[in-house]
């Protein structure tokens, strides 16, 4: 169970859907009634899809690309490192999003899968997490839970888009803020877990 937990927390760091509240409240603004509903379910569905495809298929794909599991720790670890160093300050990472992508979608119809979902909740980080669980886990209870983790961090996509602008109001930038910089220190400490694990593996001297 614990393992469980912490796969839940290190998943739901990296998605952080607290971060993506801002951009979401600024595409949905002026949307019709019925899309701002809809629009945070279909986000948390397209972000699950995408979690659980990355740990389905993910090994398959570093054997086609003949990827070690350990250069993905280490490339990982350096990634979420990065997104956690933006997060500490508070500031939203380049690897989730640029100001580009969301000045394209502001003209688009539909956002929930481009750029919500992807790459603004499940983005690379999140992906390279999905593939290093889905190296780690074998029997079909540790994959369940895995995906059941995934489930619950897509349910609470849902349940934060839909009180996006009551908690937006009650938290503030001030508090948006604090729970950022939370989950970046989090963040950081898996980053450094990935990375020294890759370097043990591909230079196993140094464990001893």
């Amino acid at each position: 169970m614990s393992d469980f937990v912490a796969f839940f927390v290190s998943v739901f760091s990296i998605v952080n859907p607290f971060a993506a509240l801002p951009v979401y409240v600024g595409l949905t603004t002026g949307l019709p009634a019925g899309a701002q509903r809809t629009l945070p379910r279909t986000t948390a569905l397209a972000a699950f899809v995408i979690l659980a495809v990355a740990y389905l298929a993910g090994e398959s794909l570093l054997a086609f690309f003949n990827i070690r599991i350990a250069s993905l720790r280490i490339a990982g670890g350096l990634l979420i490192f990065s997104m956690a160093w933006s997060m500490l300050q508070a500031r939203p990472s380049r690897t989730k999003q640029t100001d580009e992508e969301v000045l394209e979608a502001a003209t688009r119809t539909s956002v929930a899968v481009v750029p919500l979902a992807m790459p603004l909740l499940a983005g690379p980080g999140a992906i390279s997490v999905m593939i290093l669980q889905a190296t780690r886990t074998e029997d079909v209870l540790d994959r369940g839970l895995a995906l059941l983790a995934a489930a619950l961090v897509a349910a609470s996509v849902w349940l934060i888009l839909r009180l996006a602008t009551p908690i937006t109001s009650f938290l503030g930038q001030t508090g948006m803020n604090v729970a950022t910089r939370f989950m970046g220190l989090i963040l950081a400490a898996v980053a450094v877990e990935f990375i020294a694990a890759g370097m043990v593996e591909i230079f196993p001297a140094w464990a001893r």
